[in-house]
């Protein structure tokens, strides 16, 4: 696409590298979370388990404040807090309020940062590195297959004999990783091993974005597009078919979608059609989350982006990863 002779950048081309000083800096909340805490958190009066989960997380996170870690009113004998519930009730919210307000070196990272540095450091220097934290923060903490599972577990292991504290979020309770993914009974030792390890805080209550999946589909025509980006900077904006930005996705890591972003405030995609490649589509829901993170802005043309999980997926193992990222799509494509 071509407007007003405007050379727009483009997502499909760019390689992203990282060494790994620059992964670990990078173990800090998005953009969307700078500036979370626990006082501009306000829970529902309808929704109980918000005010509660504040409470339990502000205390969780004040204890080394006193030098004393984990009190009786936060837990003494966990080794972390989860947070579990539904997309959209703050969850990702109070997890930076803990980091931010947490006396101590920490990390703060997703599910697929973590499982990235492995992949770059090896298993062992992984330890290494992470076992200098006092805090690790996991966000989305949501097993896709058993080596995941394995190693997640393997690795919360090796850092709780460092005294490593841990607080977590995910839209599915510990016990029931993996169910509706793969057979959960052949890893129920490290699926429970890993729910010992925290105090369980279930938040209930409705998606703030009030994104339902039915939404209206937006237009998302050609035209439409070229209209929104003629009003658009070139050097901060992409422009990138969908088939082509999904095959660049295939050929990066995930935990790597953040720097694929970067410099990035509006994106652009060509000839959206609904998904029907279970792997395309678990990278695009890990490409949507790292923009709704850089509180970027999306359009589309074609398929609307809200309906581009077929309605098999919506209902499957992973529909809870489907369903946030529609809610996310939502908020993103009607955002300025």
């Amino acid at each position: 696409m071509s407007t007003n002779s405007k050379s727009f950048q483009k997502l499909s081309i760019r390689q992203p590298q990282a060494t790994v000083p620059e992964l670990l800096a990078e173990l800090v909340p998005p953009r969307e979370f700078e500036k979370a805490t626990f006082s501009n958190y306000i829970p529902h009066a309808e929704f109980a388990s918000q005010a509660l989960a504040q409470k339990h997380c502000a205390a969780f996170a004040g204890a080394t404040k006193k030098r004393k870690l984990f009190s009786k009113e936060s837990g003494a004998n966990s080794s972390g807090v989860y947070l579990d519930g539904g997309f959209g009730v703050g969850k990702t919210h109070l997890l930076a309020a803990i980091w931010h307000s947490f006396q101590g070196k920490k990390a703060f990272g997703s599910f697929i940062a973590y499982t990235g540095l492995i992949g770059a450091l090896g298993f062992a220097d992984a330890v290494k590195a992470l076992s200098k934290f006092q805090l690790v923060c996991i966000d989305e903490f949501e097993l896709d297959d058993p080596g995941d599972t394995m190693m997640m577990s393997r690795l919360l292991n090796e850092l709780e004999k460092h005294g490593v504290k841990f607080a977590a979020t995910s839209n599915t309770p510990p016990n029931a990783l993996g169910e509706g993914r793969f057979a959960a009974a052949d890893f129920t030792r490290e699926i429970h091993g890993i729910a010992e390890r925290f105090d369980i805080m279930r938040i209930d209550g409705e998606d703030h974005r009030h994104r339902p999946v039915d939404i209206e589909p937006s237009i998302s025509t050609s035209e439409a597009l070229e209209l929104w980006l003629a009003a658009r900077s070139p050097e901060n904006t992409s422009v990138d078919n969908f088939a082509d930005l999904l095959q660049a996705l295939s050929k990066i890591h995930p935990s790597r979608y953040g720097r694929l972003l970067r410099g990035i405030n509006a994106v652009a995609i060509e000839n959206v059609t609904e998904l029907h490649d279970q792997v395309d589509a678990l990278r695009f829901v890990a490409f949507v989350d790292r923009a709704y993170e850089s509180q970027i802005t999306i359009r589309g043309s074609g398929q609307p982006l809200t309906h581009v999980f077929s309605a098999e997926y919506l209902s499957g193992g992973y529909r809870k990863k489907y369903l946030r990222a529609v809610s996310r799509l939502g908020a993103m494509t009607t955002r300025d």
